[in-house]
């Protein structure tokens, strides 16, 4: 069935008037009869009663009225929801955990602005927590938060694992040993940076099982001060990779090898409403490969990565 006979006919009974509604479709008069004649050999049956001088509908006219409006609005909307899709607006608000907002989002969101450079970011500094409420109440459109966002409204996506590293200053023993043990870690002057995710748990309950665990000698909350603390020689730490990178290739610091670390990491996921924001997801999950090297499966949400693992 042809849209613009549909069109047509919705078109003649809205103005009253067929030179009215070949005007508002910009056709003559003509072209808008041959489209309600297509239409009614279409429907095998006479839509207008055509006895009079002006327009009535038949009764099967009047049947079928409601159902063409229904197919035009339909379309109409679908468009509309299309054209949306294909131009975003132009305010992206972000929210991000602190330590992806500080180490993750500064190599992110330029490359995200040459990509979309008609929208202007926007971004609030939050725990994990807050930024999913914020989301769910469209206060933010797209959040970087620590582990799964748990709502039926909200799609949670893999973004990325940072590896927790040993990290000793330059000249450490430990840097030139091709792996150390547990043991020798607990002897070490430890500077701990506190971190509340179950992943950085991980790293603790590793020193459970020996009988004099390591002692932490500064405990800090700033993940900047335990990394330079590391630096001038004052200990060794579990930093997050993504955060000592820059001070690692320079040779300021230096990663030990410590075998039990290998799989512990702290996730990043990227949440937004479901059906929603779905470009600009797209195109920081494409970036995430290219500036972080993220081993994710780029597009999968987290629920189907983990299916296909457990496969």
């Amino acid at each position: 069935m042809n849209l613009d006979h549909i069109e047509a006919f919705v078109f003649v009974i809205h103005y009253g008037s067929f030179n009215k509604a070949a005007d508002a479709l910009f056709l003559s008069q003509p072209s808008v009869s041959a489209r309600i004649q297509a239409l009614e050999r279409e429907l095998d049956c006479e839509l207008f009663d055509r006895s009079g001088k002006k327009i009535h509908l038949t009764e099967k006219g009047e049947l079928f009225l409601p159902y063409a409006q229904e197919m035009l609005q339909s379309f109409r909307k679908g468009k509309q929801r299309l054209r949306v899709e294909k131009s975003p607006p132009s305010a992206l608000r972000i929210g991000s955990a602190p330590l992806a907002a500080g180490y993750l989002l500064p190599g992110l969101l330029p490359a995200l602005l040459a990509m979309h450079p008609d929208v202007h970011l926007t971004v609030t500094t939050a725990s994990s927590d807050e930024i999913l409420d914020k989301v769910l109440n469209k206060e933010l459109d797209i959040g970087f938060v620590r582990g799964l966002a748990h709502h039926p409204g909200v799609q949670s996506v893999r973004f990325y694992d940072d590896p927790i590293r040993l990290y000793a200053p330059p000249g450490h023993p430990f840097l030139g040993a091709e792996d150390v043990s547990l043991e020798e870690v607990a002897n070490e002057s430890i500077i701990q940076f506190e971190c509340t995710s179950l992943d950085w748990l991980r790293v603790q309950r590793l020193f459970d099982r020996l009988a004099s665990p390591p002692t932490a000698v500064y405990r800090v909350d700033n993940l900047e001060t335990a990394k330079r603390l590391v630096m001038e020689g004052a200990g060794i730490a579990f930093l997050p990779e993504l955060s000592v990178r820059q001070e690692a290739e320079s040779g300021r610091i230096g990663v030990a090898r410590l075998a039990e670390l290998d799989g512990i990491a702290l996730r990043t996921n990227l949440i937004s409403l479901v059906g929603e924001h779905g470009p600009y997801a797209k195109s920081l999950r494409e970036l995430a490969q290219l500036f972080v090297g993220a081993a994710v499966d780029i597009g999968v949400p987290h629920a189907e990565a983990e299916e296909r693992k457990e496969a």
